[in-house]
């Protein structure tokens, strides 16, 4: 029989205040978990986006800073360079990451700053209304897009981690989903390698995390997570798209 893993002692145990199927609080207690099995949880500083990813403050016992929209890539630079020996984590969602703090995100990325980012990919703008992001789905209905996303318009999905991966000297990318417990223990690994890489000075290490958003999707949580099985993860390839070099 599977042991029980022990609740994360970082993570406040009063109600979070997401959404009913929301993979926030999975993505939330992987990350902590990460941090205790790495004797980190006492000494990191998480630097916290606008939009449902704000709600963390609310639940963690540790450090943190909320940031300005989309400026958490830019925060957590200046954070960790004047505390180069604290664990340092940009906590976000795709609207604020990719779209509303796009340079920022990519900024820190192409300088290889040797930070840790985690984005929650669900997309659309969780807490702002549910519009469109640069990850929203070609047809998919938003609040900015009632008719469906029009992609000869508006672009195509954006895949950030593959960018990543391809352009820049970046430690460590992955893409993991919270949709089925293999899958979930699959992400947690990739979060461990991606804290793993900040401690050994590595650089830049970023995991993408797909979620479902059953409130904005019009989902019950059983379909949200269906949708992201059959529609998110075939556009979204899941796994490890830069590994960390053997030293």
């Amino acid at each position: 029989m599977a042991k029980a893993r022990k609740f994360p002692e970082s993570i406040d145990r009063a109600a979070n205040g997401f959404c009913p199927g929301c993979g926030h609080g999975v993505a939330i207690r992987l990350i902590a978990e990460c941090l205790e099995e790495l004797e980190q949880d006492k000494n990191l500083i998480y630097g916290i986006g606008v939009g449902c990813s704000s709600l963390l403050g609310g639940i963690l016992e540790t450090d943190r800073r909320h940031c300005s929209h989309g400026r958490a890539g830019a925060v957590c630079t200046g954070v960790k360079r004047v505390n180069p020996d604290n664990l340092v984590i940009a906590y976000q969602g795709d609207g604020d990451a990719y779209s509303i703090g796009l340079a920022e995100t990519t900024a820190a990325a192409y300088r290889n700053e040797n930070i840790t980012v985690f984005i929650i990919n669900n997309t659309n703008y969780g807490m702002t209304g549910g519009q469109m992001s640069h990850t929203t789905m070609p047809g998919q209905v938003t609040t900015t897009s009632p008719h469906g996303r029009n992609c000869d318009i508006t672009g195509y999905p954006m895949k950030f981690p593959e960018i990543v991966a391809s352009q820049f000297n970046a430690a460590y990318v992955a893409r993991g989903a919270i949709n089925t417990v293999p899958q979930i223990n699959k992400t947690r690994t990739y979060i461990k390698n991606a804290l793993e890489a900040q401690m050994n000075k590595e650089g830049y290490s970023v995991v993408e995390i797909l979620s479902t958003c059953p409130t904005n999707w019009g989902m019950s949580p059983v379909d949200a997570k269906k949708r992201l099985t059959d529609e998110l993860i075939p556009y979204y390839p899941l796994g490890e798209l830069k590994a960390r070099e053997v030293k």
